[in-house]
Order: C-alpha cells, then structure tokens, then sequence
C-alpha cells in the first residue's frame, strides 16, 4: 500500500449512508490519504443511525466501526479529547472533530455540514472543510486510486449486485456529484 501524508477525518455525516461509507474506506485503503475518524464520531453515526433506522442494533453498528478500525489500522484518532474545550465552533458538539483534525495533523475534515465547519475557524490550524471537492482532487492526485477504489467498492457489492449506472447513481445519490461526473468517463472499466 502507497502512503501519503495528506490526512482526512471523515465527519459522522458522510459515514453514515453506507455506500458513501465503503466508498471512502475504499479511498482510505488506497493509502493516498490517511482516513481518519475520531471514537466520537463512531458513536455520533451509531447514535444517529439508531434514531434513523431503529431495525439496526448497537451490535450491528459496533461490528461497523470495529470493520473500519481492521481495515485501516490508524484510523481511529485518540488523544485529542484535551484541545475540544480551547476551540470554537458554531455547533459546540462539533469542536472534537476539529480537535480529532488536529491531533492527526490532518489537512481537511471531509463533511456535508460545512456550515459547521466555517473557513475562519479551521483556517488558523490549515484544515479545510469539503465533502465532494475531496475526493475531486483525488483525481488530480492519483486517477488510478480512485477508480479503483470505485471498482473495488462496486465489485463487493452481491445482494444486490449493481450495474455501473445504477453504482454511479447510488454515489450522486451520496451526494458526490462531481465525483460521478469524473467516474463516468470511466464505466467502462468500472
């Protein structure tokens, strides 16, 4: 695996839907960034999704983030818990992530609230806030890792197995819409 020192903490927002989930763990494993998540943000999407989808259990969710903390062994952040009352944001609950940024030296939070996340607070530590613009740059980065992230990912999927259109309209769905329109020149290897 390749190893890149540009640092990602995925926000509980985007760990949430499942297909955008195994798509950035995907991401992560293809070590051109680290991915990162913080113990809170674990239990923030486990306490969401208990509240979105009451059929799932605690185990089942735990199993989930036991998975994430197999597959990318450094992933989950610690030892940040210090720096969350020094900081500022506009939704107090959110300053850990910010803390988790930090701690792991990490150079953008990768979210949906960027509202949350406003440039004049994360500007000061160099992190910025993006969802899908991240994983754009990746493109310039490292076309390969990318669309073979989308590959792997597309290829696990069994029950049901999907189509390229349908796996491409299940990412725009996440909300990665210039994500799809850059996979989408390559369906044809996807």
């Amino acid at each position: 695996m390749r190893s890149s020192p540009f640092t990602a903490v995925y926000d509980a927002c985007v760990l949430h839907p499942a297909p955008l989930r195994d798509f950035l763990m995907w991401l992560g494993l293809s070590g051109r960034f680290r991915a990162r998540w913080g113990p809170q943000i674990h239990d923030e999407r486990k306490r969401n999704l208990l509240i979105n989808r009451p059929a799932l259990t605690r185990a089942q969710l735990d199993r989930t983030s036991g998975l994430m903390d197999l597959a990318i062994p450094d992933g989950l952040v610690t030892g940040h818990e210090t720096l969350i009352t020094g900081l500022t944001l506009p939704d107090a609950d959110d300053r850990h992530k910010l803390a988790a940024a930090i701690r792991c030296n990490a150079s953008v939070i990768v979210t949906f609230n960027e509202k949350d996340f406003p440039a004049s607070a994360l500007a000061p530590y160099g992190i910025e806030a993006h969802p899908d613009p991240s994983i754009d740059n990746l493109f310039d980065l490292d076309l390969a890792a990318v669309v073979a992230a989308a590959q792997r990912q597309r290829a696990q999927l069994k029950n049901p197995p999907l189509d390229v259109s349908h796996y491409l309209d299940a990412l725009r769905r996440q909300g990665l819409v210039q994500t799809v329109k850059a996979l989408g020149n390559y369906g044809a290897i996807l």
